[in-house]
């Protein structure tokens, strides 16, 4: 049973409960209150703002033509900025360049030295001696070889022109391979150093395969690039690539060297 004094605690412990009860919920509609209030006061703040704005520019007419003005100019920056963005990572991902660290070690000292003799760029010539290693792999042609032809042919020019239309580094005749650069985009795509080098090699392999001897096959692309009264054309080109060689020995090389008395015969490889 509860005692008188028990039952004193319980009920004082009961109106304290209420009272804490009864003041929490006050203030919580005070609280409720004031915000609706600050956000009713600051909607017709906001409203009075936009109308004092809008008679403003209405007053005004050659303020309103200034903050449009002002405000196209930013847009038309902040286009111009991303587009600028955009055309440089496009330009990059276009460029036939490779940084020369990232080349393995032969293919390194093959693009240092015709850098420095033929006076081009390493990263573009090194993006040439990949491709070259690559498609030499593939198509069973020494890389040296296709490079020493390609730098008798254009001095690693992608843009120069022959006497009889030879285009690009090894001076393909693009109506004679237009099935081949079909894929690519067509005739101009012989200007692009990697299509260039691709469809050229090719062609090489081609020659090869018809030819008993390297020497044959050297003479016949003379004469499709236009250089067949040049008598000192092949001497040129195996001079070249016996220089390339040199640079070479001691690193295991990709692709096969055909013999200087007979072709490798192999299926052409894909473009």
């Amino acid at each position: 049973m509860f005692t008188l004094d028990t039952r004193g605690v319980f009920l004082k412990s009961h109106l304290n409960l209420s009272e804490f009860w009864r003041s929490f919920t006050t203030l919580s509609g005070d609280v409720r209150e004031g915000f609706v209030e600050i956000t009713r006061h600051s909607l017709a703040l906001l409203g009075m703002a936009v109308v004092a704005v809008a008679l403003t520019f209405f007053a005004r007419p050659g303020l309103q033509v200034y903050a449009s003005e002002t405000l196209m100019s930013w847009l038309e920056m902040r286009q111009a900025e991303t587009l600028d963005i955009d055309i440089l990572l496009e330009g990059a991902s276009r460029s036939t360049a490779t940084s020369v660290k990232s080349l393995p070690k032969d293919q390194m000292a093959v693009t240092q030295w015709l850098s420095r003799k033929y006076k081009v760029s390493p990263e573009p010539v090194g993006a040439l001696v990949s491709e070259a290693w690559s498609v030499g792999e593939r198509s069973q042609i020494a890389p040296t070889l296709i490079l020493a032809v390609m730098a008798i042919e254009s001095r690693f020019n992608p843009f120069a022109s022959g006497s009889q239309g030879g285009m690009g580094l090894m001076q393909i005749e693009p109506n004679a391979h237009s099935q081949a650069l079909t894929p690519f985009g067509g005739r101009l795509a012989a200007f692009d150093p990697l299509t260039n080098l691709r469809v050229g090699t090719r062609h090489l392999q081609f020659l090869i395969q018809q030819s008993s001897t390297v020497e044959d096959a050297l003479r016949l692309y003379a004469a499709d690039s236009g250089q067949a009264r040049d008598e000192t054309y092949i001497d040129r080109v195996l001079s070249e690539q016996k220089q390339l060689d040199k640079i070479t020995q001691g690193f295991k090389t990709a692709g096969v060297a055909p013999s200087h008395s007979g072709g490798t015969k192999t299926t052409q490889f894909p473009l």
